[in-house]
C-alpha cells in the first residue's frame, strides 16, 4: 500500500466500514476485460481464519454466474464516508474523505439450500438491521453468490 499513513490494520474497523458501505462492487474476469457489478451484500467474519465471506443475490441465470463458472478469481471493493474536501480558489487542493476495503478471493454459486438461507439471512440484516426468517422456498427463487477473501486490506482518510 504507497498511502501506509491511511492503512486500516484494526480488525474492528475495517469490519466498521464493511457494516456501513452498502453496495458492495464486485469485480470479475470475462476475457480481456473485468466485468463489475455492483451489488447489495451480507457478511461474516471469520477471525481464526482472518477471512471477510461474502454473500451477494441475483437472478438464476445471468452474466454473473456464467463467468464465475468459466472463472472463479474474483475482487470486492466497498467504500463509505464519502464527503468532498474543499481546496477553494486551488483545483489542486480537492479531495475527498472516504474508508474502503479492498480484496480479491474466490466466487462460488452456492447450490446448498441451507446455506443459501443464511447468506440470504446475512445479507437482509446487513441491509435492513433487521433478522429475518429465510424460507427454503424463498432461497431457491434466486442464486446466491459466496466470495470467499483469503487477503484484504482498507483505507481511510478521515475528516
Amino acid at each position: 500500500m504507497r498511502r501506509k499513513d491511511r492503512e486500516v490494520t484494526d480488525t474492528q474497523e475495517i469490519l466498521r466500514i464493511v457494516d456501513k458501505a452498502q453496495i458492495l462492487h464486485l469485480g470479475l474476469l470475462d476475457g480481456k476485460f473485468p466485468y463489475i457489478v455492483p451489488l447489495h451484500y451480507g457478511y461474516e467474519y471469520e477471525k481464526e481464519k482472518h477471512n471477510l465471506i461474502f454473500y451477494m443475490h441475483g437472478s438464476r441465470e445471468g452474466r454473473k454466474l456464467d463467468l464465475i463458472q468459466m472463472n472463479p478469481n474474483a475482487c470486492v471493493e466497498l467504500e463509505c464516508d464519502i464527503e468532498l474536501v474543499s481546496g477553494g480558489d486551488n483545483p489542486c487542493t480537492y479531495g475527498s474523505t472516504y474508508a474502503s476495503v479492498i480484496g480479491k478471493g474466490y466466487a462460488e454459486i452456492i447450490e446448498d439450500p441451507y446455506e443459501k438461507m443464511k447468506g440470504l439471512q446475512l445479507l437482509m440484516e446487513n441491509q435492513t438491521g433487521r433478522k429475518f426468517e429465510i424460507s427454503e422456498k424463498m432461497a431457491s427463487s434466486v442464486s446466491v453468490i459466496k466470495v470467499s477473501l483469503a487477503e484484504f486490506t482498507a483505507k481511510s482518510r478521515p475528516k
